[in-house]
């Protein structure tokens, strides 16, 4: 399964850099790309939770106590109407 991307209009110094970047490692300007795109991607699949990303913030080592996690549920609304039929 291969997939062809084509990019137009980037910058001469960019691809001079991409090239660079690529002879110093050993390989080629796709294949480092393609590590660049694999390394970003890992990045991203593995960024914080907003719960975690709290506690980076706040918690015990900061100064802030922090009340114990519990799991909270939906509770369905019921009206008075609802309650008398």
């Amino acid at each position: 399964m291969s997939t062809t991307v084509t990019v137009r209009g980037i910058d001469p110094a960019d691809k001079a850099w991409l090239k660079r970047e690529a002879r110093q490692v050993g390989v080629s300007m796709e294949e480092f790309i393609r590590h660049m795109i694999r390394e970003k991607r890992a990045k991203a699949e593995h960024r914080a939770s907003p719960s975690e990303a709290f506690k980076r913030y706040f918690g015990p080592e900061n100064g802030v106590e922090l009340p114990e996690s519990g799991h909270y549920a939906y509770r369905k609304v019921e009206f008075a109407s609802e309650r008398e039929t």
